[in-house]
């Protein structure tokens, strides 16, 4: 399982991971600027992280995330979130097409709702491949 998780990450770096984090990052870069959106910059560097490397890797809710999360949250949707989520939306459409690679398209799918609310989230590793979560 874990040399299978090694291959998809490596294909799925070269398709779409790779910007998909870029994307990540600069959203960080910005948070990072503007001072007080710190945290959702380090949130977003965390996501950038699950985004570049997804296979055998999942995000669960972080026990004690309450109000300030979901408060974060939308406040994330409405400057930065929609625009990742696009993103995903954007990159999975040609995989989807190429037929081939309708599972990392699948995969970028299943990322719109964490590029939407990061806050009150963690990446832990996870057993499972990406289809059983």
């Amino acid at each position: 399982m874990k040399l299978f998780n090694l291959l998809l990450n490596i294909l799925w770096l070269v398709f779409c991971g790779i910007w998909m984090a870029i994307g990540y990052v600069i959203a960080a870069l910005i948070c990072f600027i503007l001072i007080v959106t710190i945290p959702f910059g380090v949130a977003s560097l965390r996501i950038a992280g699950f985004v570049l490397w997804p296979f055998g890797r999942t995000t669960v809710e972080r026990p004690g995330a309450g109000a300030g999360s979901f408060i974060g949250n939308v406040i994330w949707v409405i400057f930065a979130g929609w625009w990742l989520a696009l993103g995903h939306l954007i990159t999975s459409i040609p995989l989807f097409v190429s037929i081939i690679g309708i599972p990392f398209g699948w995969a970028n799918l299943k990322l719109i709702p964490i590029s939407l609310m990061p806050l009150g989230r963690e990446v832990v590793q996870t057993d499972q491949g990406f289809a059983g979560r």
